[in-house]
């Protein structure tokens, strides 16, 4: 299986380097992103001048027209250069085994099978961890599919090339420089043997004639060879192109734009200490760049060309082509230390690497003459219509999905969502249960009645409500209140409630990484784990509450280590009383009785891209006048003060009795799907109102039979959004009139409007946006060039 594998590095080896790790399978979105750290590694960096500065002292260089002489005997040079080397390794590999870094290691290991064909991309700005021998890394040692290459933090998605250039070629442009002191015929022999090539040599050639064949001709590979170097601080370089003149990748800038913009995908730089000129290189967005990371010696360039070209050329992707010829370097060693690490990938993250088949394309051999605009009989003009219809709408439905799947229209489905939702026929309150709110009053009357007030709910207040709860005997009791705290030593008779009340459930907070929240709040002490829930809610950007998180892991750092949901705990509970179940089922959902709660996944119906961690399903509230109404309530001190009227009495027994604060001081408070029609002081609920309508969503659809919210593959919502389109068109042809076109176009939809909220009552979401988007577009083309034709 094809794997990439992203490490995002912020900072540098002095500082500490923060890391994201990301993993996902090939041309997919990450499907995993860790985060962690690499402690500061100064000693690196002087391990590598050192390593750098004997290396260095070798001669016979691509590096500049000048040799370099050794000032010792070669022996002890080539000696010391490969000790430094381990030595280098041995630092990597220590920093990259710290504590804080080793999770993500562990995290990778884990996701990853010795199988599995891996791109590692190092994203990072700083020279000194881009200059870094990253093949070193042992994780390379254990996954001999996997190479490392070095990217941009910053980038820009490529187009894809262009598929209708008439070509049976690789195009490659080669750039012979100066030779003083090197041999770089034998790079031309290889090539110019090159299996379904056409390659165009420039020998020493002026910049008039460089910048002239970059404008003019479309290439698929840019190669050099010749002296080069890269500026100390790495962020740019020279090639020498002929024994006078030494340009920077500055200078033919917009000549090297220009071959990108006409299909340049690869650019191989078969020269000294080419990491100056790759940072410069991807500032122009080419796609797949390589280089010797330091200067490198003929017969190392040679030997890694000719492999490199061989492995390519024949069909191996290009990233194991790179590995397979680097490793092989190793057996020239004795003579050239230190060869393996030269050759480097740059790539840029927008684009995919090329196999050698992708620069090639069929040739297309016409049949026929173009045909004469004419339609010589009524029958060919409307085959001609039908096929404008036919292929506009298409069009129009591959843009508007392709938009929908950038989340544009996101925001639109979801106000279409919650005004559907607003127009459904009202609903009864769930008599299941019971809400004792605690407002400003019970506050007032807690502080009067002289009670130990540590939060909402002091100790005396709570356990006398539990007390006089006994005598209705409730199933289910749900303490929506945060309880960070201890039971004062003076109310032991609590703390025993608290730890042995089997049908008493309270919550904590996770908060990260759902909604940012830097840290969550910590359980009760006394309630014992099982009866511990979450009180977490997911909302979207404009932060209404539309979504039911069920289950989720929380991080090793929050206070709250709870799994699972207080509206999930308390219906579950409710419903083991009544002798019913649940499991997770052989597709991964949790089912109850009969009942399957399909889980929510990033891209589902109006939903596209957003983050679905956990386990999230699509809340169905209760359509009622004021979502407040959701249950029967009553106030705190109504209840300690026995002031209790009979028809709640009867609501008491058996029942749930959910517990949660009211008062507007509290910061517990949402927008649910009515906010938008709701009155100014009711657009926001308390969160208890919430985590009701949550548990009646379980409970009516287990005991009730009141349907779960669905929706379709995405093929179908694909064929749904043509149909309309198609719809559109053919009115658009049918009525070309613009005022009747107008009111036929608003009959129409209103009647996708009705479709679509019939459905909804059914607790279908289908797409409404996306469909009146795709029929209006489709309507104004259509008669946009019947009028144009005309």
């Amino acid at each position: 299986m094809q794997k990439l594998v992203v490490l995002n590095l912020d900072g540098d080896l002095s500082q500490g380097v923060k890391v994201t790790l990301e993993i996902g399978a090939e041309g997919d979105r990450p499907s995993i992103e860790v985060q962690g750290y690499l402690t500061p590694k100064p000693e690196i960096i002087a391990d590598y001048e050192l390593w750098r500065t004997t290396y260095r002292s070798l001669a016979n260089f691509r590096l500049t027209p000048v040799s370099i002489n050794v000032g010792s005997s070669l022996d002890e040079h080539l000696n010391n250069c490969r000790k430094l080397n381990n030595k280098l390794s041995e630092q990597m590999n220590s920093w990259l085994n710290c504590n804080s870094f080793r999770p993500l290691k562990e995290k990778l290991l884990k996701q990853l099978t010795l199988d599995d064909s891996v791109r590692v991309l190092i994203k990072t700005s700083d020279t000194w961890l881009r200059r870094l021998p990253w093949h070193l890394w042992d994780f390379f040692e254990d996954y001999s599919q996997a190479e490392v290459a070095l990217s941009a933090p910053e980038y820009e998605y490529l187009p894809k090339s262009k598929t209708d250039i008439i070509k049976g070629k690789v195009k490659i442009l080669a750039i012979l420089g100066n030779s003083q002191g090197i041999l770089i015929d034998k790079d031309r022999n290889l090539l110019e043997i090159l299996p379904d090539a056409e390659t165009t040599f420039l020998v020493e050639p002026q910049r008039s004639q460089l910048n002239e064949q970059l404008w003019e001709q479309d290439w698929d590979i840019l190669f050099f060879a010749g002296h080069s170097s890269s500026q100390e601080d790495g962020k740019s370089g020279n090639i020498f192109i002929n024994k006078t003149d030494c340009l920077t990748i500055d200078e033919l800038k917009y000549a090297l734009k220009k071959a990108v913009s006409k299909g340049l995908q690869l650019a191989i730089f078969n020269s000294c200490d080419g990491l100056g000129l790759a940072h410069q290189l991807e500032d122009l967005h080419i796609p797949q760049i390589i280089v010797m990371r330091e200067p490198v010696q003929d017969l190392v360039a040679q030997e890694f060309l000719k492999n490199f070209l061989k492995k390519f050329s024949s069909g191996e992707s290009m990233y194991l082509a790179v590995r397979e010829s680097r490793e092989k370097l190793h057996g020239i060693e004795d003579q050239y230390p230190c060869a393996v690490c030269l050759p480097i990938i740059c790539q840029n993250p927008g684009a995919v690497p090329p196999a050698w088949k992708d620069f090639l394309s069929n040739p297309q051999i016409e049949t026929s003459k173009p045909q004469i605009k004419k339609y010589r009989t009524q029958a060919q003009f409307r085959w001609r219509s039908v096929q404008v219809v036919l292929l506009s709408s298409l069009l129009i439905t591959g843009l508007v999905m392709g938009v929908r799947s950038l989340g544009l229209l996101q925001p639109s489905e979801l106000k279409a969502f919650d005004h559907m939702m607003g127009l459904r026929w009202e609903e009864k309150p769930d008599s299941r249960f019971l809400i004792i709110t605690i407002d400003e009053g019970d506050i007032q009357y807690q502080n009067r009645m002289k009670m130990n007030m540590r939060w909402s709910l002091s100790d005396e207040a709570l356990a006398q409500l539990l007390k006089k709860l006994d005598q209705y005997q409730p199933i289910t009791i749900g303490l929506d209140i945060y309880r960070d705290f201890s039971v004062d030593s003076n109310n032991a008779d609590l703390a025993t409630r608290l730890q042995k009340d089997k049908r008493l459930f309270a919550v904590c907070k996770v908060s990260a990484p759902l909604d940012g929240a830097p840290e969550g709040i910590p359980p009760a002490p006394e309630v014992p784990e099982e009866r511990l829930s979450f009180s977490d809610f997911v909302a979207d950007d404009n932060e209404i509450a539309r979504r039911q998180l069920l289950h989720l892991t929380p991080p090793l750092t929050s206070p709250c280590a709870a799994e699972y949901a207080f509206n999930l705990q308390i219906a579950l509970h409710y419903l083991e009383a009544k002798g019913i179940k649940s499991y997770i089922n052989s597709e991964g959902n949790l089912q109850i009785g009969n009942v399957v709660f399909k889980q929510l996944k990033s891209y589902t119906s109006g939903y596209q891209g957003v983050d679905a961690s956990g386990y999230q399903v699509l809340a169905n509230y209760r359509s009622l006048s004021s979502p407040q109404n959701i249950a029967a309530q009553i106030s705190l001190r109504d209840v300690l003060n026995d002031q209790i009227n009979s028809k709640l009495i009867e609501l008491l027994k058996e029942r749930i009795i959910l517990i949660g604060v009211t008062a507007p001081t509290t910061t517990d408070y949402w927008k649910t799907p009515f906010s938008a029609k709701a009155p100014f002081n009711q657009k926001l609920i308390p969160g208890v109102f919430v985590q009701a309508h949550m548990i009646s969503h379980i409970l009516s659809a287990v005991l009730d039979h009141r349907p779960l919210f669905w929706w379709w593959p995405i093929w179908v919502e694909v064929f749904w959004v043509w149909g309309w389109s198609l719809l559109g068109g053919i009115l658009a042809w049918c009525i070309r009139q613009p005022l009747y076109l107008a009111i036929a176009g608003l009959i129409m939809l209103l009647t996708l409007f009705g479709v679509c909220f019939a459905i909804f009552t059914q607790a279908g979401w289908v797409p409404l946006v996306p469909s009146a988007l795709a029929l209006v577009v489709v309507q104004v083309g259509v008669v946009f060039k019947y009028t144009a034709k005309n």
